[in-house]
């Protein structure tokens, strides 16, 4: 992939990078050589190749990326992973904090210095209320139910990538219950965290962002800071 400009993170601020990981055999295989052993022993475990050639794209963008930000080579990054197997830089170099989600063939990413961040993007499809039944919280199911119906899908997929990108951020994993805290969902309203069991003034402490990368897409940024800006950065290519 072409290096994007790298350089700084953007002050008190989430740089914002996206990318198609839809890639063929041959570029696939040009990718996978910035790829680490543990990487390319993980590509190879999927049954499809579809989607081991998504997650080889998806791992060479995030290391081409970061290695911007690091003045280095793709493949000279390691890493490390926490309890729930969230990544970190395993260098000595400044902090430098990080999230990948990706839904079909989009990836998108997150690079920040201001703390932990949580991104999460998905495709939209037709509203899953039972889904919203078992994981939404009592008051997040009725400012969904109380949209107009066309308006649902739009709702569930908000609140559902609002909520993951808090959990991803939190890094808790699935040990999280996801009704033990509230977010907007309505169209109308802005991205926020309203409610989080056990800490009163975390929605004072918390930022939320809203983005679409694509027609058919909903993500979200979480961040545990208040002051705090989203920057779009745009794409890389293959």
């Amino acid at each position: 992939m072409h290096a994007p400009g790298g350089g700084r993170v953007a002050e008190e601020a989430i740089d914002l990078w996206s990318w198609s990981l839809a890639v063929d055999d041959a570029a696939a295989a040009r990718l996978a050589a910035t790829l680490s052993a543990d990487e390319l022993a993980r590509a190879r475990r999927f049954v499809f190749p579809v989607h081991a050639r998504r997650f080889i794209a998806a791992r060479a963008g995030l290391r081409r990326i970061l290695a911007g930000y690091r003045g280095c080579a793709p493949a000279d990054l390691g890493f490390r992973y926490a309890a729930h197997g969230k990544p970190a830089l395993a260098d000595n170099g400044p902090p430098l904090f990080f999230n990948l989600s990706h839904s079909g063939h989009l990836a998108v990413l997150g690079v920040s210095t201001v703390g932990e961040i949580g991104v999460d993007v998905e495709t939209v499809t037709a509203a899953a209320e039972d889904v919203a039944a078992r994981f939404f919280s009592a008051s997040e199911c009725a400012a969904l139910a109380a949209l107009p119906q066309a308006a649902r899908a739009g709702g569930f997929f908000r609140c559902w990538t609002r909520k993951e990108a808090m959990v991803k951020a939190l890094g808790e994993g699935l040990s999280m219950p996801l009704d033990s805290f509230d977010v907007t969902l309505a169209p109308e309203q802005p991205a926020r965290l309203l409610r989080l069991a056990g800490e009163p003034d975390a929605a004072e402490r918390w930022s939320l962002f809203h983005f679409e990368p694509a027609a058919d897409c909903i993500g979200a940024v979480a961040v545990p800071r208040r002051q705090c800006g989203l920057v779009f950065r745009g794409s890389i290519s293959p």
